[in-house]
This record gives structure tokens, sequence and C-alpha cells, in this order.
């Protein structure tokens, strides 16, 4: 390591104060702070010392993805091999295929080593050029204000692919990024001046801009229609459960595999599993908010109970449990990773309960009323995000108020 560091050393010096490449050094730091803690530190009594700095609890996100990041190849590519007409394989087109073959590893959904390559070939690409566009911004932005390249962007690199169908085109994923860094983010004035979460900003930006390329049933599953096996549908839990017309049991649908991920969806956000494995690391380290958790699942306890109660013929989706709420489309990833963002949620404890709760409850509710949508959890969060200061206002203007008026008795007894 002292070797590498010297090397580093070496390659700083045109960055530094007069040299030729001193406009730049925003880059050159962002590639040395990526192996080491920066070299300036604070020396006098005005700063909190914490041996979790931003980079350390950046790369701890990161970390607790990685559950979600395996079942993403896995189920991507599971899905897609269960899809495609063994007859009809030779048939299949394009580099990815080409890979395959290659390799030799073929389409078998009853093997892990398949599925994973297969997954792989879909996630890779989406997740390069989303980090490849996005610190491009981050880095030009960096420069452009001449201040340090922050890691927040890790981050946001590794949960938009997670949260993306696919099928989703490569360009449209570097458009959808840079929307939401530039006007989510960097407008505002960078990582910790967002009021809304960049990555969801970005997913939305897709949902509205190209629907017929984020919303129906096929876009789910990474086989083309020619290919698929007869009566091959692509529909997700939640889709299937939207458009029933008698009782959610009689879809026969399979609730541990929706809990470990087995089912189309968005490469990140089928496996409430993994986002529980997840959810442990970020509760343990203390990054994320067992408040913010624990208000979302008792929003959605509370009001899937209230809907239960009014179910009627008419109207089945009203019946769906709140243990299948919490395992269908992005509600265990929601919660866990975009609800938790410590930048746009509530910064009070009584806030982060009351945020939580809300969250939970609107996304039951906009699952069951709103035909359209049944996967709410991007909105409802984005909607919370920007709500986040008004739950904070009254309490910390309470909190004013009592002291306020305790220095007062206190002025009065003496």
């Amino acid at each position: 390591m002292s070797a590498l560091r010297r090397l580093l050393d070496r390659a700083g010096k045109p960055f530094e104060r007069g040299g030729k490449l001193e406009k730049y050094l925003p880059l050159y730091e962002a590639a040395d702070t990526f192996f080491y803690s920066p070299a300036r530190v604070t020396t006098t009594g005005a700063h909190v010392r914490d041996a979790l700095d931003l980079k350390r609890m950046m790369m701890l996100v990161v970390i607790a993805t990685a559950p979600c990041v395996f079942m993403a190849l896995y189920n991507t590519g599971l899905q897609a091999n269960l899809a495609i007409d063994p007859a009809k394989a030779a048939q299949l087109e394009g580099w990815r295929h080409d890979v395959i073959r290659l390799l030799g590893v073929g389409y078998s959904p009853a093997s892990a080593w398949a599925c994973m390559v297969h997954g792989l070939l879909y996630f890779l690409p989406l997740y390069v050029v989303t980090m490849v566009v996005g610190l491009t911004w981050e880095v030009g932005f960096a420069i452009a204000r001449k201040e340090e390249v922050n890691e927040g962007f890790f981050v946001t690199g590794i949960l938009f692919p997670l949260i993306l169908p696919p099928t989703t085109p490569l360009w449209q994923a570097a458009l959808a990024i840079s929307f939401g860094v530039v006007l989510a983010k960097e407008v505002f004035g960078g990582t910790g001046m967002n009021f809304i979460n960049p990555a969801l900003a970005a997913r939305a930006f897709l949902f509205f801009a190209y629907p017929a390329e984020m919303s129906g049933d096929r876009v789910w599953t990474a086989v083309p229609p020619s290919v698929a096996v007869d009566g091959f549908s692509g529909a997700t839990m939640l889709a299937q459960a939207r458009q029933m017309t008698g009782s959610f049991e009689a879809l026969g649908l399979s609730w541990w595999n929706a809990f470990i991920g087995l089912e189309p969806g968005s490469m990140g956000e089928t496996s409430a599993a993994a986002c529980l494995l997840g959810a442990l690391l970020l509760l343990i380290t203390g990054i994320g908010s067992w408040r913010t958790m624990a208000g979302v699942a008792l929003g959605t306890i509370a009001m899937a109970l209230v809907l239960n109660a009014l179910a009627a013929p008419a109207h089945p989706y009203f019946a769906i449990p709140f243990w299948w709420h919490m395992v269908l489309g992005g509600w265990a990833f929601g919660t866990v990773f975009m609800a938790t963002d410590p930048v746009t949620s509530p910064f009070t404890e009584r806030g982060r309960w009351i945020y939580g709760f809300l969250i939970g409850a609107l996304v039951v509710l906009v699952r069951t009323v709103n035909p359209a949508y049944p996967e709410s959890m991007m909105l409802v969060i984005l909607f919370m995000n920007v709500l986040a200061p008004l739950i904070d206002y009254p309490i910390v203007k309470a909190n004013i108020n009592r002291r306020l008026s305790r220095s007062q008795s206190g002025r009065g007894a003496h």
C-alpha cells in the first residue's frame, strides 16, 4: 500500500496549487480518496469527530445492497430462462446471447450459473452506464465549483439500476440518471442539499417520459415475445392481483416466492429477503433509521386492515392482507433503501415515525384505489420527500417553544 501511496503522491503534483492541472484537482482527489482517507483533518474543538465519515457511510450502504444485487442477477436470468422456449433458443440474437453461446452456459432455469450470467449481462451494462454518466456530471460540477467529488453518487449509482426493468434501453438510463443528478441534486448544491432522492427522481423521469417502455407486462422479463413459451405474459404479481375478478387466493400465488424474490419485476426490488438482510446491516451500523422502517410497516398494516374491513366482491383487491403488500413490488426495497435516505427524510425522531407511517399508508391506498398504477412506492416516497420539511417544522417549533418556556420559568424563579 505504501507503493500505491507514493504513486498517488507523484501523480498528484500537477494537480496542486499552481500546477498545470490545478483546476482538475477534484478529479485527482476523487481517485486518491477512493483508496485513502483525506489528508486534511480537523484540528480544533469546534468539530465532531467520528470514525464513521461520509465515505464509510456510503460504502456501507453499497455493501448493504449486495444481497439485492445478487438476487437481481439470479432472478433476472431465471425469469428470462423460464420464459424462453427451448425450441426457439437458437433464434435469439444480440451480443448478450453471443456471450452466452461463447461461454456455453445455455439457458437452463435449473442452472444457477446460467441464470447468474444471463442476469449479469443485463444488469452490468445498466450499472456501467449509470456510473460513467452520473460520475461525469458529478466531476464536472465539482470542477466548476472547485470542490471535492463527493462519494454520495456511489449509492445513487447502485440503487438506480436496481429499480429498473431489465429491458431498459441504455440511452434511457443515461438520460434518466442525468436528470436525477443534475436537476434533482446538483442544481440544489450537491450531496446533502437535495430535497428529493436522485435515484427515484431518475426513475420517475423514465416512468413519465417513456411510459410504454417502463410499464406493461413484457418489460419485466428480458425475453423477446417471438421466442417466449406459449402463454407467457411477464406480468408481475402486483399486476396480476390488480386485474383479478375473484378472490386473491384464487390467483394461486406463492408468498414464499414473493418473499425470496422469484417473480418478474424491477431487477433489485423483487426480493424482500434480500432487502431484509440489507436492513439488518443498516440498522446494526446505525445508518438506516429503524423508526422510519417501523413507521412504514405500521402504516402498511393499518391501511391494509382498514381496506380489508371495507372489502367487497366488487373490490377484491381491498382484501389483500398486509403481509402480502410487504412482499409485492418495491415495498421492501423502498422501505429499506429509499425511505431511510437521511438527506431527504425528516431529521427529528418523531418526524421519522410520521414520515414512515404516511408512506406505508399511502402505498397501500394508491395500490388499491388507483387501477392505473398498482406499484406506487416510488411516487409515494418522492411525495413524502417534499413533505419532510413540513413534518419536521412543527416538531422543531414545539421543541423551541418548550425550551423557551423552561428558560423563562428558570429566570422567573431567580
